[in-house]
């Protein structure tokens, strides 16, 4: 039989699975590196430790403010600006925690935007794979359906930036795909991501799962890892040690100056905080801060006489024998026992302290953490950086802020240890100060951001370069390879006239 010339019998695509697998794997890391870094970078704007409003500068003006007093501790003037620059400093705290906690909340949006792309790609993909299997005939056509393919393709890429994907490829042109140990689409069946909330603090946070399994989605790469991670890790343990910065402050201010005496004594005086059981010991009767074994002194003093008599209060909470342990029933008890003051508690379970006609009370000396603990004779309020504030006592008549320690209005000794606290080596910070602690949290943030950001572009460039492997390899023009048509054709046309003028010469020689 005679040809006819070049005939395209099909068009197929050839691609290389292992680039394309290694592709997919370059789009997690990067994808989950540079939303990580993308967060790191708002959390540094958030933090802002270079301006003029950042916690540290917040810190070092209530300090300078602290010292001001210490050298005028009878002026009234300074006394204000000290509560001032403390409410500005536990503004600042409070401030910041609740930008990080809307920050926080946007990365649980975007996770609910990245959950529903997801699950549009994998249900196009499904389809994708329907429609393939239909125009290939299963394997039988010898054109691949190249449209559907390179949608396929982009569905997967995308795909690939979002959740850690896997997938090989059926004899029908179908597709199984898989992220992590979890099937998305399978022989037929499929899945889908869906969020589950969680509270985690004072937000509400959202985790992803798989629709059928139930299991949690692969980490491993991918922006909703990076973005789930940031959230949680970068943004949430940053809060986790702005809580335990404000917290430590509030408790190790507070101890001083609880220990102290203001220029104005207390007629009545209600605890800040309350207790699960007025029978349960202090350190287990759910109390923000945790008392231990120790003492403090209670003074009533005459307004009339100046007379005053002190009590030496025992806290028990050496665990030697549980029985005699202290507990809020028991303190009420040993405290209404003092002459000229009366102690109840009140029904939602805080400690009340009031006088008789013509005395105040005064205290000095907790060794025991407990009236800090219980919010009595303090000066700030709250429990951690959501909820920090100037007691309102203090707020509102700063006579009451505890300045001395019984030497009258000219007595600074409590403000020069209210001075010191912030550089004293604390047991709860693992012998760290609240200075040192604070700067190693804003730099181990700074370097980690830095370490972050370097790794999102290497990530970044590694993944362009197997992107340009790609375009070598499969980067193939149809345009190209019609005109290479056109040039088998044109040159069988040129042999078949070649052929068909030495067929003529053949003949007329036969016939002469």
């Amino acid at each position: 039989m005679f040809g006819t010339g070049v005939v395209a019998v099909g068009i197929q695509q050839q691609i290389d699975v292992f680039l394309e697998t290694r592709i997919h794997t370059a789009n997690s890391d990067a994808s989950a590196s540079a939303a990580r870094d993308s967060i790191f970078r708002q959390l540094q704007s958030e933090i802002a430790e270079l301006g003029d409003s950042d916690i540290s500068t917040s810190v070092n003006d209530f300090l300078a403010t602290l010292n001001d007093l210490a050298n005028q501790p009878e002026s009234a003037a300074l006394r204000e600006v000290v509560v001032r620059e403390g409410q500005q400093l536990a503004s600042e705290l409070s401030l910041l925690r609740s930008n990080l906690d809307q920050l926080r909340q946007a990365q649980t949006v975007k996770v609910d935007t990245l959950v529903s792309e997801a699950n549009r790609l994998i249900t196009e993909i499904e389809n994708l794979n329907l429609g393939i299997t239909r125009a290939e005939s299963a394997g039988l056509s010898l054109s691949d359906a190249g449209a559907l393919r390179s949608r396929r393709y982009q569905a997967l890429n995308r795909l690939s930036e979002i959740i850690p994907i896997k997938y090989r490829e059926n004899s029908n042109g179908s597709i199984d795909l898989f992220s992590g140990d979890s099937y998305l689409i399978l022989t037929g069946q499929s899945q889908r991501l869906k969020t589950v909330e969680r509270s985690a603090g004072t937000v509400i946070v959202q985790d992803v799962v798989f629709t059928k399994t139930e299991s949690p989605v692969s980490l491993a790469g991918g922006e909703l890892a990076g973005v789930l991670d940031g959230r949680d890790n970068i943004i949430g343990g940053f809060i986790d040690d702005l809580d335990q910065f404000a917290s430590n402050l509030i408790f190790e201010f507070n101890k001083v100056h609880s220990s102290g005496e203001a220029q104005r004594g207390f007629t009545s005086v209600t605890a800040l905080s309350a207790v699960d059981s007025n029978n349960s010991t202090l350190n287990n009767a759910g109390l923000d801060f945790t008392p231990t074994d120790g003492k403090f002194l209670v003074k009533i003093a005459n307004t009339l006489t100046g007379l005053t008599e002190t009590t030496n209060i025992r806290i028990d909470l050496d665990g030697i024998d549980p029985g005699n342990d202290t507990t809020l029933e028991s303190l009420r008890q040993d405290l209404d026992a003092v002459t000229n003051l009366n102690a109840v508690i009140t029904p939602d379970g805080r400690l009340q302290l009031t006088t008789d006609a013509g005395f105040e009370i005064r205290f000095s000396a907790d060794t025991s953490g407990t009236l800090a603990s219980l919010g009595i004779n303090t000066f700030f309020a709250g429990k951690d950086s959501d909820d920090i504030a100037v007691n309102s006592i203090v707020l509102n008549d700063s006579a009451f802020m505890a300045s001395g320690q019984g030497g009258g209005p000219g007595d600074n000794r409590n403000l020069l240890k209210l001075t010191q606290f912030l550089d004293n080596p604390l047991q709860s910070l693992n012998g760290q100060s609240l200075d040192s602690f604070y700067n190693t949290t804003i730099s181990r943030t700074a370097q980690s951001a830095a370490a972050e950001a370097a790794v999102a572009n290497g990530y970044s460039a590694f993944r362009d370069s197997l992107l340009n492997q790609r375009s070598q390899f499969s980067g193939v023009s149809l345009d190209e390879e019609a005109i290479r048509i056109i040039e088998f054709q044109q040159a069988f046309q040129a042999a078949a006239r070649l052929i068909r003028v030495i067929d003529e010469l053949y003949d007329i020689l036969l016939s002469i």
